[in-house]
């Protein structure tokens, strides 16, 4: 009652929800009876975060969670966001969304180089949805101004250099950038599963970033065995990755 007694949710309620594994899973976590809650492999992805966020809420200095997808290729790490949470993000959504993305690239240990994605090159069309995506990648330099990113810009500009270099050598990007923020979630959740599936990349996420205490959730239908707590989550992702990479160095050599 405490935690959505002001939300409209009578005694009954409560108890009712506290029914639903999902519910009662976020308030073990809450109370301190679990380290972190995993989710997800039998339940639509929005029907088992909404529980979380309700009862465990999100960190004080964050106004938003961001689901990120880290992909590994042969020759490159990509971090894709938001392809999970935000479904239609304003201008100060993708700013938040693209330093959050920059958070999760620096956990791995990767120094993020941010590309704010649109249909436009730095002003090619005025069109306002190219529009809030530039005004969006401002709003990363002013608040974060230690991070390099720009934007707006199309997506082969963002990670071809030799576009990079030649037509738009002004760019604060000087290499090909390794955080893609899509300004819609339709965009960035597609294109990771293109990704995934047309390029063979090793995929890890959905990682959420911004949520109060450790929780992850799966993709319906992910092999939970395959899965880690988000208490232990990065260090189990990052030894899948760096297993993925090893085992691909070893199959060229061959």
């Amino acid at each position: 009652m405490a935690k959505r007694g002001r939300k409209g949710v009578t005694p009954q309620e409560a108890r009712e929800l506290l029914r639903n594994r999902n519910y009662f899973g976020s308030m073990m976590v809450e109370v301190g009876d679990a380290d972190g809650f995993i989710s997800g492999v039998g339940f639509h992805y929005q029907d088992a975060l909404r529980p979380a966020l309700q009862v465990i809420g999100i960190r004080p200095d964050v106004h938003k969670v961001v689901g990120c997808y880290m992909l590994s290729f042969e020759d490159r790490v990509l971090f894709l966001a938001d392809a999970t949470v935000n479904i239609e993000p304003t201008e100060e959504d993708l700013a938040e969304i693209a330093i959050a993305a920059a958070r999760v690239a620096r956990k791995f240990e990767v120094e993020p180089r941010v590309a704010m994605l649109s249909f436009s090159n730095f002003g090619s069309s005025s069109h306002p949805a190219a529009m809030k995506v530039a005004r969006a990648a401002q709003l990363v330099k002013e608040r974060a101004p230690d991070l390099m990113v720009d934007g707006e810009m199309q997506a082969d500009t963002a990670i071809v250099p030799e576009i990079l270099q030649t037509t738009y050598s002004f760019s604060s990007l000087k290499e090909p950038a390794n955080v893609l923020v899509f300004p819609r979630l339709e965009a960035a959740n597609t294109a990771y599963k293109l990704l995934q599936r047309l390029a063979n990349a090793t995929t890890v996420g959905p990682i959420l970033e911004g949520m109060a205490k450790a929780v992850h959730i799966c993709q319906r239908g992910d092999d939970p065995g395959a899965r880690r707590t988000s208490a232990t989550a990065e260090r189990g992702w990052r030894g899948r990755l760096v297993t993925a990479m090893r085992r691909r160095s070893s199959s060229n050599r061959r």
